[in-house]
């Protein structure tokens, strides 16, 4: 069987230490937690310290150098933060970007440094982030019980710093897609995933955890990312189940 070749960034986060897919990370706190993660049969993990933003072409160099790495199928963008929920009158710039330093310029300069090597697969590669319908410009389907009420096609939910951050990744992607043939590009969408974050923001609003579980959101965008193609799913918003979310 032809091994695939992950890239898969913020693998510090709950979200991605369930996945077996990376075989090379970027943007991580702890090397030595990340190497006793379990990895599937004949894969092998490769951790590369590194700031995203920053150092994102000398560490895809690092892998393309020292690890012979010389190609990726697959590119998820999950490196994110989310600490801070104003209304737009509340919004201070410094928290709008305290969100942009992480969330909009490393998945920028993320696809830039990985380009090269997404573009030499035998096979049709993927680039995709980890992406939310907090970025949605109206609600375009139910929200996930208990429903927060809605407000002109608004969640009534303060999200002025990370919801225009992931508008822009949105946008970028669609616009990825429709620029590169040769690449299937898509937003994952995993839900509001019980993580430290997730849990953290359902409590701020009343709940006690987010909805769903961190296996079921892994193993669902895993069984998606394994079946999409470009024609079916390029410049689209996939959840982790396989349905389709709204952009507008």
């Amino acid at each position: 069987m032809t091994s695939i070749t992950v890239l898969f960034t913020g693998a510090n986060r709950p979200q991605a230490t369930r996945s077996s897919l990376a075989t090379a990370i970027l943007r991580i706190l702890s090397s030595q937690a990340l190497a006793k993660l379990p990895k599937g049969e004949g894969s092998k993990l490769i951790v590369v310290d590194a700031s995203i933003e920053v150092d994102a072409l000398p560490a895809v160099k690092e892998l393309q150098d020292n690890h012979g790495i010389d190609h990726l199928d697959i590119v998820i963008a999950s490196a994110g933060v989310s600490y801070t929920w104003p209304s737009v009158a509340e919004l201070k710039l410094d928290g709008l970007r305290g969100h942009l330093d992480p969330n909009v310029y490393s998945f920028i300069t993320l696809y830039q440094a990985t380009q090269t090597l997404l573009q030499k697969p035998s096979k049709e590669p993927i680039f995709t982030p980890i992406g939310s319908t907090a970025g949605c410009i109206a609600c375009v389907f139910p929200p996930p019980p208990p429903p927060p009420p809605l407000s002109l096609n608004q969640l009534s939910i303060p999200n002025a710093a990370y919801g225009p951050n992931n508008a822009m990744v949105n946008w970028s992607t669609v616009r990825i897609n429709s620029e590169e043939s040769w690449l299937n590009a898509l937003v994952l969408d995993p839900d509001w995933l019980q993580t430290d974050l997730g849990n953290a923001g359902a409590f701020r609003f009343g709940a006690e955890q987010a909805e769903t579980t961190i296996d079921a959101s892994c193993n669902g965008m895993i069984k998606v990312i394994n079946e999409s193609t470009k024609e079916k799913d390029g410049g689209k918003m996939i959840g982790w189940e396989g349905g389709i979310r709204g952009y507008r």
